[in-house]
């Protein structure tokens, strides 16, 4: 803790730069699995084979994407865009399985009440499955920024910046209280924003809120 205070705005830095190419991933993860989800659900063989590649995806070590993705896009290996490449393939192949799970968990009354007003599929979508498939999809969300939050400190190791240069330098150092700083503020991190992204999913469905009450004023 000693070091953390002493070097409260170095560390802070690190962890700028750490929520950054943490976020960053995530979202673009979202924006490519959400529609893409949602058109492969519910065409079988394409379902199948979108799982299959983004689970191969998924086991690929982070530190091979690092050396990979370089010479593929033509950048520095110790530029921050290689973090954020290998983390949005993380994300994108987490979350392109999660989106059509979460729109199966609609219940089926509902989609049959949506189809019998004369909603075609594509507004189905859009205002009545995706809306009510927003608390398993958090669920994904979740555990894909955590991750990601764990994982941006292996870009230490090719030099790029965040809170696991406080664990390289400390390793090289022999020092270990910045070894325990990083592993405090990473914990922190992740913490935080497993809540807000909690939170902001109850704020995306308000309904689920109301229907709690509901329940507890009828017991």
């Amino acid at each position: 803790m000693r070091y953390l205070i002493d070097n409260f705005s170095v560390v802070m830095g690190f962890t700028r730069t750490h929520v950054y190419l943490a976020l960053v991933p995530s979202l673009i993860g979202s924006v490519i699995a959400i529609p893409v989800g949602a058109s492969v659900r519910r065409v079988r063989w394409l379902r199948r084979a979108t799982v299959t590649v983004a689970s191969l995806a998924y086991t690929v070590p982070s530190l091979a994407l690092f050396v990979i993705i370089p010479p593929l896009v033509g950048i520095s290996t110790i530029d921050p865009l290689t973090v954020i490449i290998a983390l949005s393939v993380y994300s994108t192949a987490l979350l392109v399985i999660a989106v059509p799970a979460a729109l199966d968990s609609v219940a089926a009354d509902v989609v049959d009440a949506a189809d019998a007003i004369g909603y075609g599929p594509l507004r189905r979508t859009l205002t009545v499955d995706m809306p009510l498939a927003v608390p398993v999809f958090v669920a994904s969300l979740r555990v894909v920024v955590v991750g990601n939050i764990a994982m941006v400190s292996v870009g230490a190791l090719i030099g790029v910046g965040g809170l696991g240069k406080l664990f390289t330098q400390g390793y090289q150092r022999d020092y270990p209280d910045e070894i325990v700083a990083g592993i405090i503020v990473t914990l922190a991190l992740a913490l935080i924003f497993d809540r807000a992204v909690y939170a902001l999913g109850r704020l995306a469905t308000p309904w689920t809120r109301t229907s709690g009450r509901t329940a507890k004023g009828d017991v």
